[in-house]
């Protein structure tokens, strides 16, 4: 295959993809129940490593949790954090490492498949948030120790991400700074350094 520009519009799909941001500042409206179904539907019908689906997701959605939540995991160095308690929910994506065959695999290849597994799992409801109107963000920044407490999970869930789920009070216009295709792919070759 030759290195060449893609000459295909637009789909759907990338106008989805290049139209999403992560975001910041939510709305108090609520997120209708359908709506967060189908997101997380879209989770559940992911691929994973040997169809080990390791994927669990906790709905925060009732308001004093929420809150004791965002004031355990987003409190001292995680406070850059505190504006995911704004949105109307947050999603704790877990993921619940796979059988004898998926662990092997992930120790003989030095790459935890249950990690991205959560991945595509979590990226299908964000693009699915992003086509319904909803707005997310995904978050590694806040105290896994705090969240694990507050939420009860049991040692056998690694958690992952949180993601607030909600409606954009404002989605930025200008495109974030991009490689260029020509930076990222090689074709038939080692990237350059």
């Amino acid at each position: 295959m030759t290195e060449e520009k893609p000459a295909v519009e637009a789909t759907a799909l990338q106008k989805i993809l290049g139209g999403r941001r992560s975001i910041r500042r939510y709305l108090a409206t609520p997120v209708e129940p359908e709506k967060l179904r189908a997101c997380l539907e879209a989770a559940r019908i992911a691929p994973s490593a040997h169809n080990s689906q390791p994927w669990r997701f906790i709905v925060i959605d009732e308001p004093g949790l929420k809150d004791r939540l965002a004031a355990a995991a987003f409190s001292g160095i995680y406070s850059v954090s505190k504006f995911a308690a704004q949105a109307p929910v947050i999603l704790a994506l877990l993921a619940k490492p796979g059988g004898a065959t998926v662990r092997a695999g992930s120790k003989l290849q030095g790459v935890p498949f249950h990690f991205l597994d959560m991945g595509i799992a979590g990226e299908h409801v964000v693009l699915q948030a992003e086509e319904l109107g909803l707005a997310t963000c995904w978050m590694g920044w806040f105290d896994f120790r705090k969240v694990r407490k507050v939420l009860g999970i049991p040692r056998g869930f690694k958690i992952v991400a949180l993601m607030p789920v909600g409606y954009a009070e404002k989605r930025p216009l200008r495109e974030p700074p991009r490689k260029t295709f020509e930076e990222i792919v090689t074709f038939n070759r080692t990237p350059r350094e």
